[in-house]
């Protein structure tokens, strides 16, 4: 194999959805300052192959097939069993034995004495998605069986290489009485390689080790992941993975995509706690022992998955930790922050609650919390803390409602104003003189003409903060409320209900806020289209962000009508009208 597989026609990554978040809100709030200050799918995707079925810890029926001269397939022929003839007597004798499968309480992985490598490694408790959108009853496999690549755990030299590709030998396969390990060699008498995989029945830790030697000399080499890993299942695959190590040294997470490996391997080496490979969900980490010299490369490779015929960039990885072989623990499993916290709190890191992360790491864990210990649904959990964040906040947005009343009430005098200069175009100074009078007015009376901006820009962060949590929170994927079969995920529909449901929330709350004085019957008539543009914006977004925005509304509207039927809104109008006439006088 080729050192490099640079990715033909890669296209740079997209700008971050929560930058575009970001925008879309300061856009329509500076709609609404200036109307209020100043004017008063894809084609569907194939489906799977069914995965193989093997007892636990037995040995396969099946033959590991070697690649054919195939697209999609290597073009490196495996050896016949006969083929065995070596000069050395030490010579390892060649030959095809049965898939290996080892299987824990969280593991599926089969094994292929081809190479030592490994050909599928699926999680028990974590399934992938269906071309509808619903999770699927399969467990989720791992390994991107459609690359056209070595396999995970070949061996990869980044030095002097062997004279035989040992990735494609036949190796001898040694299980362990307890069916809980194997151990790979290889020897022609000059070359001999053994790798060793040991896995505990209840943990997602596994030990690895690996040995190359050429005429009783060490080979350096490192470990390999090609192809990507996780979830390939959804569309976004290729854009959701990353390489990954922690710099002991400069105490510094790095992550890379295939972008950084675009013209070829990128490699860094130090002391690196650990490093592997991930996407949103989920992660493979070699850990180093005492935090040692580790080496790391990351690849491009453009390869396609078994869900999609287009080739794309996914990230491979290679982690080394030693001249005279590897030696590692291995995590393989959910990013689970509790989990990740218990085998190395560095881990945590890898889950990326983006920019905010100061205030969506926080909510992550208060949802949890209220899920684990109170309503043990997601759903119901983020509906209760959408509620809590709204009445926290509820004085601010009370601010706001009396801001906007006030501003109702002056519609009188603010339609003085305007006749005063009705008339004059936009480009005359004299237009200038209008806005400073109806900016005098508002200060007088003490009113903030943004208010009414004030409750939407407040929504921006946890809005952000939401979408980050159900993007990276493992926790949260797949997790089911009422009809939606998965909060993480846009509902699987055409006509999705949560979306619809917000949008006309989002009409019945304008029909109760009070409307500013002043604004052109255009700028109004604009405004009135809002919930349909938040709704557009909504339709693809996650169903839990969708369930956050709505309750949002529906306790915005509950504090909008206790507003409008108490005194608060009484006493807010009249603190800017005129005092009553006396007498017939004033």
């Amino acid at each position: 194999m080729a050192e490099s597989n640079k990715p033909t026609g890669y296209t740079p990554a997209q700008v971050p959805m929560e930058r575009n978040l970001l925008i879309a809100f300061v856009l329509i709030g500076a709609v609404m300052f200036i109307s209020q200050t100043f004017f008063a799918p894809a084609p569907q995707p194939k489906k799977a192959a069914t995965g193989s079925t093997a007892p636990a810890a037995a040995a396969s029926p099946s033959t590991p097939t070697p690649p054919a001269a195939a697209e999609n397939t290597k073009t490196t022929p495996p050896e016949a069993p006969a083929a065995s003839a070596q000069a050395s007597p030490n010579a390892t004798p060649q030959k095809v034995e049965p898939n290996f499968v080892i299987q824990t309480d969280l593991y599926r992985v089969e094994f292929s004495n081809q190479g030592g490598t490994v050909r599928s490694w699926k999680l028990r408790q974590y399934h992938g998605n269906t071309s509808e959108g619903k999770p699927d009853t399969k467990p989720l496999e791992l390994v991107n069986a459609a690359a056209n690549l070595e396999y995970p755990f070949s061996l990869y030299f980044k030095e002097t290489k062997p004279a035989v590709d040992v990735n494609w030998k036949w190796f001898k396969q040694t299980a362990d009485p307890d069916n809980l390990g194997i151990t790979y060699e290889y020897s022609d008498g000059h070359i001999a390689v053994r790798k060793v995989f040991r896995f505990q029945q209840h943990s997602y830790l596994t030990s690895v080790s690996s040995e190359v030697t050429q005429d009783g000399k060490p080979v350096p080499h490192l470990l390999e992941w090609r192809g990507g890993f996780g979830d390939f299942t959804v569309t976004t695959a290729a854009g959701n993975q990353r390489t990954m190590y922690f710099d002991v040294t400069n105490n510094k997470l790095v992550e890379q995509g295939a972008k950084a490996a675009a013209s070829g391997p990128a490699a860094a080496s130090g002391n690196f706690s650990f490093g592997g490979l991930g996407d949103n969900y989920f992660e493979a980490v070699f850990l180093a022992e005492n935090n040692a010299s580790t080496q790391h490369i990351t690849f491009a490779d453009h390869v396609k998955t078994p869900i999609s015929d287009t080739a794309q960039a996914f990230t491979g990885v290679a982690v080394g930790d030693g001249p005279a072989g590897n030696k590692f623990d291995l995590f393989v499993g959910p990013k689970d922050l509790d989990l990740l916290n218990k085998i190395n709190p560095k881990l945590t890191q890898t889950v990326d609650f983006g920019w905010l992360g100061v205030l969506a790491k926080p909510l992550f864990l208060i949802v949890n919390l209220v899920n684990s210990q109170f309503v043990h649904s997601f759903g119901w959990s983020i509906v209760l803390v959408t509620i809590a964040i709204n009445f926290a906040l509820f004085p601010l947005k009370l601010s706001s409602m009396k801001s906007m009343k006030k501003m109702q009430a002056l519609k009188p005098q603010i339609d003085a104003i305007n006749n005063k200069y009705k008339g004059v175009s936009i480009r005359d100074p004299k237009k200038a003189d209008q806005n400073q009078e109806v900016m005098d007015l508002y200060k007088k009376h003490g009113v903030n003409p943004a208010g009414g901006c004030l409750p939407m820009l407040l929504q921006v962060p946890f809005f952000i903060a939401f979408y980050k949590v159900f993007t990276v929170s493992v926790e949260m994927r797949q997790a089911a409320w009422l009809w939606v079969p998965d909060l993480s995920q846009a509902e699987p529909w055409g006509i999705k209900a949560l979306p619809i449901i917000m949008i006309a929330s989002q009409f019945l709350m304008q029909k109760m806020t009070p409307q500013a004085a002043g604004v052109d019957p255009a700028q109004q008539k604009m405004m009135q289209f809002m919930p349909l543009i938040f709704g557009f914006m909504f339709y693809q977004f996650p169903s839990g962000l969708v369930l956050y925005y709505l309750t949002s509304n529906l306790v915005g509207m509950l504090q909008q009508w206790f507003f409008n039927k108490t005194s608060l809104a009484t006493v807010a109008a009249q603190s800017v009208l005129p005092p009553p006439k006396k007498n017939g006088r004033k």
